[in-house]
Formats: structure tokens, sequence, C-alpha cells
């Protein structure tokens, strides 16, 4: 492990799944799905992953799942420093599986006004995945 952040951490999905599961790298990308991800996402923002969690793909319903890091970890150079100076966003990612520890049910859900503008911006999104 590293010590960028000592959490905890969470992840946002709409996968129904369950403590002592792990989360894998390995799967489309929720903005990008013609692009097969390397790492798996997660931050120490708990409304941060409710975001992700409302914007992922699938019918299920939003969850934000507390997950404990297997491996080493980095800051998430999608948002850090190219969209965010530092990491204010707590925002990281690893190749090695996250084990599902807990779920929080009190994260901050958006209105459907918000949601419906940020999936306007993900639509937009010109810049590039760092895969």
């Amino acid at each position: 492990m590293n010590t960028l952040d000592d959490g905890p951490f969470y992840h946002g999905t709409k996968a129904d799944l369950r403590v002592g599961d792990l989360l894998t790298p390995g799967f489309k990308s929720n903005y990008r799905p013609e692009i097969i991800m390397n790492h798996i996402y997660f931050t120490a923002l708990p409304n941060g992953a409710g975001m992700a969690a409302e914007l992922s793909k699938g019918s299920g319903h939003p969850r934000v799942y507390i997950v404990e890091p297997t491996g080493s970890f980095e800051n998430d150079p999608n948002v850090t420093d190219k969209k965010f100076p530092g990491n204010p966003t707590r925002s990281y990612r690893s190749t090695a599986p996250l084990k599902i520890i807990g779920e929080v049910d009190d994260w901050e859900r958006l209105t459907p006004e918000q949601l419906q503008a940020w999936r306007d911006i993900l639509a937009n999104a010109k810049g590039e995945i760092i895969n």
C-alpha cells in the first residue's frame, strides 16, 4: 500500500454486491463504453462515489460501497492535475482489486436536473481517458 490517503474509501456502482466481494478492473468504461478499463477507480469522498454510482451504466439501484484496496494505488490521472490541481476529489485507481467491506446509504443524491446536466457534460466531453 501507499500513503496517498488513509481513507476510508468508496466505490459507486449499480451492481448489487456483498461484503467480501472483489471489484476488479477489466470492464467497460462508464463514460466511453468502447474502452476496457485497466484500473478500478475509487474515492475517499462518499458523495463523489455516489455521483459515480448515479452516472454508471446499468439498471440497478445506485450503491456506494466502502472498499479496501488490496494493493498499491495512485492518484487518478484523469482528474488529478489534468482537471483539478492536486487531488481535491480524492480520486484514486488501482490495478489490484478492491474488497467490499461495507455500504453507506447517507450520501447526497443528485437531483434529476443535476444528473441530466452531468450526463450532458459527459456526452460532450472531448478529452481522452488515461487508461
